[in-house]
């Protein structure tokens, strides 16, 4: 009888720590797959490679990114979310997470996956060529309601990213998502090149895609849909500075299948949390031109509740979805 209480009492403490703890003790023990949504050689690829290369350090096992592209980001978003819910699986959503399931493309939702960490925002810009005879955003805008549908604008494909960017901020201004007319384009570099070209007056791609243009003097930056001012562009005000409550950005994060243990995904964002801090990380993301933010596991999951709100709102008040 006494050995029973004992075994009893003993099997009730396990259960109050929880069996997690028999989890994060041994874990990680094998290699882990790191899935990327992107194809290789895109700044979606590079930032998992980065980080799984530094994560190997820290977990001290084998991290290897795998690269499942298809379906506009929803094959590698649904091989995150639908992958063993054991730790050895985790990956990096975008911000096409929040987006996707609106267009029909995928069921998956960032409900399918437990957030770890966001390690990157790049926020929409809106560049115009340096000898554009707008030098300012109020000229710009005043140039669009006098105008509409003449300003052509590019960036991503339709419905991308940088669309929605331009359909949110038109909406902020009460105008009509056609007030300005979207080319689509196969990325932010060619919709660059046509900038340059004279084919389109406008894109609103991210300054760090623009950087090299804007540096150069060819492009100028009006105004970034961000919550703060870039260092590197201090003079170009935020929307929100202008009266616009608007900030649209690509970005990236980490994230495991749901139904993962709270001890693993927390061992992983502590992993994840010197690996945003190490030098190596942020050299590699300022030479590359990649905006460095962190958000933890709650905040992130918090963020990606909101973006996917908003996003679905803007996409259907632009006709991008039906």
């Amino acid at each position: 009888m006494k050995k029973s209480m004992v075994l009893l009492l003993a099997m009730g403490v396990l259960v109050s720590l929880g069996i997690g703890a028999v989890h994060a003790a041994d874990y990680p023990k094998r290699p882990i797959s790191f899935v990327c949504p992107w194809g290789a050689g895109g700044g979606t690829d590079a930032c998992s490679r980065i980080i799984a290369t530094l994560l190997k350090q820290e977990l001290g096992v084998p991290v290897s990114v795998v690269n499942r592209t298809g379906g506009g980001g929803a094959v590698g978003h649904t091989a995150i979310a639908t992958g063993a819910p054991d730790g050895y699986t985790i990956g990096m959503p975008t911000v096409e997470i929040t987006m996707m399931h609106w267009m029909g493309l995928t069921e998956v939702t960032y409900k399918d996956m437990v957030p770890i960490a966001l390690v990157n925002a790049d926020p929409s810009g809106i560049n115009v060529r340096a000898d554009s005879p707008w030098k300012t955003y109020q000229d710009l805008v005043d140039h669009v309601r006098k105008n509409p549908g003449k300003v052509r604008n590019s960036g991503t494909g339709q419905g991308g990213i940088w669309h929605l960017a331009m359909a949110g901020w038109l909406k902020g201004l009460g105008l009509s998502p056609d007030a300005i007319k979207w080319i689509p384009s196969k990325g932010a570099a060619p919709a660059l090149q046509d900038l340059m070209a004279g084919g389109i007056e406008m894109s609103t791609c991210s300054l760090p895609e623009a950087a090299t243009l804007i540096e150069a003097g060819k492009v100028r930056p009006l105004a970034i849909m961000a919550d703060a001012r870039d260092p590197k562009f201090p003079n170009t005000p935020t929307l929100k500075e202008l009266g616009i409550d608007w900030t649209c950005a690509a970005w990236r994060g980490v994230a495991a299948p749901k139904g993962t243990p709270p001890d693993i995904v927390a061992v992983l964002e502590k992993a994840v949390a010197k690996v945003h801090k190490s030098d190596e990380f942020i050299k590699f993301m300022k030479n590359s031109g990649y905006g460095i933010q962190w958000m933890d596991a709650k905040a992130f999951g918090k963020f990606m509740e909101k973006a996917d709100k908003d996003n679905g709102e803007v996409m259907k008040a632009a006709g991008i979805v039906k």
